[in-house]
C-alpha cells in the first residue's frame, strides 16, 4: 500500500508534500541521538537541572543510595572474633586442653633465647613506670586542645585494665614458665602498654598530618613488649595473645565512644556557630 504523503499549507495554496526536517532544531522528544541510549536527551550530556543531576538508589527516589558496610559492621565483627578468641584460650587454659600443652611446648623453644638484655628492655615497655607516662602526656594534650570527654573515655579505659586483669590473674591461678608461682594469665604488662599505647594514639590521632603513625606506634610498641616478656621467660605466649584479644575489645570500644563524643562536640559546636545567642 502506497503512503499518502500528508497535505501542507504554502503561500501559493495546499499541496501534497512529504514533511521536511526543519534545519537547526534537535529531536529532543525522541528516544535520545543514536548510540546515545538516554531517553528524552538528544545527546549523551548529563541534565544541568538539579533534580536529574542526583543518583537514585534501589527505589528509585532521587538522592538515595543503596546501604554500604561502614566501619561499625568492621568493628562489631572485631569485637566478635578477639571476644570468641579470648574465651577459646581462657577455657584452653584454665581446662589444661591441648592448645595450653602446644603453648608450653612453644614456650620451651622461646624463653631465654636471644640477648636476654634487650628482651628486658622489651618488656619494661610494658611496665607502669614507662607506659603510663607516654599515657599522661597524650591525656594533658587532648585536655589542653579541649578534647575533654576523650580525655576521660581513656582514662577510664586505662582504669579498667587491672579491674579486669587482677580478678583473673586470680581465677585462672597459672604458673609463669621459669616460676611456681601463679597469676600470669593473661599478662598484665602486654595489658598496661596496648591500652596505654592504644588510647594514646587514638587521642593524638586527629591532631598528627599523618594519622597512621600513632597506631603504628603503639601497635610496635605493644607486639615489642609481648616478645620481651616471652623471650625473658616472665610469659607464655598464649598469657601476652590473651591479653591482647582482651584488651582489643576495650580499644575499640574506647574508639566507638571516642568517635560519638566527637561528633556530639561537633555537632555542639555547629549549633552555637548557628545561633551565637545559645
Amino acid at each position: 500500500m502506497r503512503e499518502t504523503p500528508r497535505p501542507q499549507e504554502t503561500a501559493g495554496g495546499s499541496r501534497a508534500a512529504h514533511p521536511q526536517p526543519r534545519s537547526g532544531r534537535a529531536l529532543a522528544h525522541t528516544a535520545g541521538a543514536s548510540g546515545s541510549g538516554t531517553p528524552h536527551r538528544s545527546d549523551g550530556r548529563t541534565p544541568h537541572t538539579p533534580r536529574g543531576a542526583r543518583h537514585t538508589g534501589r527505589t528509585g527516589r532521587p538522592g538515595t543510595s543503596p546501604p554500604v558496610p561502614g566501619r561499625p559492621a568492621f568493628l562489631f565483627s572485631a569485637l566478635a572474633v578477639l571476644t570468641a578468641l579470648f574465651a577459646v584460650i581462657t577455657w584452653q587454659v584454665v581446662a589444661d586442653g591441648p592448645l595450653r600443652r602446644l603453648d608450653e611446648r612453644v614456650d620451651h623453644h622461646l624463653a631465654g633465647r636471644g640477648p636476654q638484655s634487650l628482651a628486658q628492655v622489651l618488656a619494661d615497655l610494658g611496665s607502669m613506670p614507662v607506659a603510663l607516662p607516654v599515657l599522661a602526656l597524650a591525656l594533658g594534650y587532648a585536655l589542653w586542645r579541649g578534647a575533654r570527654a576523650t580525655a576521660l573515655i581513656a582514662a577510664l579505659t586505662m582504669a579498667l585494665v587491672p579491674a579486669l586483669i587482677v580478678p583473673l590473674k586470680t581465677w585462672t591461678d597459672r604458673a609463669g614458665p621459669l616460676t611456681s608461682d601463679t597469676g600470669y594469665y593473661p599478662s598484665g604488662h602486654t595489658a598496661t602498654a596496648m591500652v596505654a599505647y592504644g588510647v594514646s594514639a587514638l587521642l593524638l590521632t586527629s591532631y598528627v598530618r599523618r594519622r597512621w603513625v600513632p597506631p603504628v606506634a603503639a601497635g610496635v610498641l605493644t607486639v615489642a613488649t609481648g616478645i620481651g616478656l616471652v623471650l625473658h621467660g616472665y610469659h607464655w605466649p598464649l598469657d601476652v595473645l590473651a591479653s591482647g584479644c582482651l584488651c582489643g575489645v576495650l580499644l575499640i570500644v574506647s574508639s566507638m565512644g571516642m568517635r560519638r563524643s566527637s561528633r556530639r562536640a561537633a555537632a555542639s559546636a555547629a549549633g552555637k556557630m548557628k545561633d551565637p545567642a545559645a
